[in-house]
């Protein structure tokens, strides 16, 4: 059974609306609503007070639910998300000195400098998504 189906047979086992769960969870009751619609699933925190507030077994909640599972490992993996960080990072750096160097030994032009500004834009906007997604 998926997480959505399991969360909603929860609440309504524990006799509760989405409005009184959602307060009890901290959440919006449009969020309880996307988690039970699979449109959005909940982080390990909610997944943790879910488990809490319906009395039911993390165990029970997440087995068989591979979606769920993966998402869970996509968003706690901590070494992954750093070593994109520090790729973004170190790219940027990269793509700015050559960039810089280039400029010394190649003649100017206006075709010349649009590249290395859209690299630039490029770079920068890649390492701003990589600190954006950590947060």
């Amino acid at each position: 059974m998926e997480i959505g189906k399991k969360l909603k047979a929860a609440r309504q086992e524990a006799g509760l609306t989405q409005e009184q769960a959602a307060e009890r969870l901290f959440v919006s009751r449009q969020t309880i609503s996307n988690w039970e619609n699979e449109k959005t699933y909940p982080d390990i925190t909610s997944v943790v007070r879910l488990s809490d507030l319906y009395s039911i077994s993390l165990d029970e909640l997440l087995k068989g639910d591979v979606r769920m599972l993966k998402h869970l490992e996509e968003n706690t993996d901590l070494v992954k998300s750093n070593q994109k960080l520090i790729l973004a990072a170190a790219a940027n750096v990269v793509i700015f000195l050559c960039c810089l160097i280039a400029a010394f030994f190649l003649p100017e032009s206006v075709l010349f400098i649009v590249c290395v500004f859209c690299l630039a834009v490029v770079g920068m906007t890649y390492l701003m998504y990589q600190i954006i997604k950590r947060i």
